[in-house]
């Protein structure tokens, strides 16, 4: 039985006429579903077809399209070149891009039909829109653009930040931070660093006070819950010669005259007793001091940046710190993130320390990329003072020049139950990982042997395989380096 779908053109032609329509009507609506535009002229190169795809595509008109001829269209910009003369010409498939009057852009490819004689009858041209195309490629060569200006600026911001500083920072989240700071140094008011302990609020204060004004005068650091509370008015403010028994018999400038025309960094502000918050305060208000003992105020100039690791709002609450200098002392508060919550910085901290302790203790060594990863996962309670701490010790007490996952003292930083929570979170790559394994096996066993021989005998492998792995670790990580 004869299948009428799919007839052969030959039988299409021996279909009576009403059959003939239908088929006609059908290939119509075929052409007119097409999702790409269909433009169809005689050999001739006069426009006999063109569907709705290619008006929506082109925006141009059935009605202005219609047995006009392509050399009209060409010479009068209705396109900017046409596929179908190129045919005519060529006899052969040809793809342009091609542009159309109302500003579109479309990619069209034309292919000739021949008949029996080698004659080009008509020119089908397909349409496809690619302004979207070239309107995403636009755009992404903008974001490209702004990309790279966010980084160019971000690295400008960098270097002007660390201009004058020795702080160390890559972490976005921390260099806004500095820039905060950069900011405040400018105007001479009181700054309130808040923070964990060992988070840098020192080397902050001595950021503010390097790019201010008075960047050329005494910056006095007082850590204030390391000073003996019989002993803080005096530090502070001094004394007048005969003050008390035992006290110097000529007198003692306090650190607050010591600091004058430039900035005292008040660290550990929570720890003052409440007598002494009282002093402060009216040091900050009426801008001198009176020495124990002394009887004239001494006027100063002094800028004062504050730093605590302590609620200083609960303790308000509390009547453990006073409310009046709560609110002298946080003109602006800078708040400083921990290194758990800026971890880009750790890599950057620990090449760091690093350098500085191959050169105080004359080593050479350097940390593998799967130690430098264990130290991102800790959670660094101590902070970067935590971090320079160990850094020091793993230096000193690793027997070799490259410091491994298995030499850092924190338990935790490369526990089981650490790394079973990173491959849940799938933070972990199997072939890393794998490595990793592997340098740490063939390391313990190069340091438990002494010789490749016996390392290798070991681990069940040839001597010169095992050589040719610690080479291929090494080289990895002096290239990195």
């Amino acid at each position: 039985m004869k299948n009428n779908n799919f007839l052969g053109f030959d039988e299409f032609l021996q279909e009576d006429v009403n059959t003939l329509k239908f088929r006609i009507k059908q290939l119509y609506q075929v052409l007119e579903s097409s999702y790409d535009g269909i433009y169809i002229t005689d050999g001739n190169a006069n426009t006999i077809f063109l569907n709705r795809a290619y008006e929506e595509i082109t925006g141009m008109k059935k009605k202005e399209m219609i047995g006009k001829n392509m050399a009209y269209l060409e010479n009068d910009n209705y396109i900017s070149k046409s596929g179908t003369l190129m045919v005519l010409k060529s006899r052969k498939n040809i793809t342009i891009e091609q542009k159309f009057k109302t500003g579109k852009t479309a990619l069209v490819s034309s292919s000739p039909i021949f008949n029996d004689n080698d004659d080009i009858t008509m020119v089908v041209t397909n349409v496809r829109n690619v302004t979207e195309l070239y309107e995403l490629k636009e755009q992404l060569k903008k974001n490209r653009e702004l990309t790279e200006k966010y980084y160019s600026q971000l690295r400008a911001m960098r270097h002007q930040l660390l201009k004058f500083s020795d702080i160390i920072v890559k972490d976005e989240k921390m260099l806004n931070i500095l820039e905060m700071a950069r900011k405040v140094a400018k105007v001479d008011t009181t700054v309130l660093l808040l923070g964990e302990t060992g988070v840098g609020k020192e080397e902050v204060a001595k950021y503010i006070h390097k790019n201010s004004k008075r960047s050329k005068k005494s910056f006095i650091s007082i850590d204030c819950g390391c000073i003996p509370y019989n002993l803080m008015e005096s530090e502070l403010f001094g004394y007048e010669k005969g003050a008390f028994t035992g006290a110097n018999k000529e007198g003692k400038v306090g650190l607050f005259e010591l600091a004058n025309s430039g900035t005292i960094f008040l660290d550990e502000v929570g720890e003052l007793p409440l007598d002494m918050q009282v002093k402060l305060l009216r040091v900050l208000q009426e801008k001198e001091i009176k020495r124990i003992g002394g009887v004239d105020n001494i006027k100063i100039d002094v800028r004062v940046i504050a730093a605590t690791n302590r609620n200083l709002e609960e303790m308000v609450r509390k009547k453990n710190f006073r409310e009046d200098l709560y609110y002298r002392l946080n003109v602006v508060p800078i708040k400083i993130l921990p290194l758990r919550d800026r971890k880009d910085d750790i890599e950057p901290l620990v090449e760091h320390f690093m350098c500085v302790f191959n050169k105080k203790y004359n080593f050479n060594k350097i940390i593998t990329h799967g130690a430098i990863e264990s130290l991102k996962e800790y959670k660094w309670p101590g902070n970067v003072r935590e971090l320079k701490n160990i850094i020091e010790r793993i230096m000193i007490m690793s027997t070799g020049n490259k410091i491994l996952r298995s030499d850092l003292p924190i338990k935790e930083v490369w526990s089981n139950d650490n790394r079973n929570t990173d491959v849940e979170r799938g933070h972990l790559k199997l072939k890393e990982e794998v490595q990793n394994l592997e340098e740490l096996l063939i390391e313990n066993a190069f340091k438990r042997y002494g010789n490749v021989r016996d390392a290798a005998r070991e681990l069940g492998i040839d001597a010169s395989t095992l050589v040719r792995k610690r080479k291929r670790y090494k080289n990895k990580y002096m290239m990195k380096k």
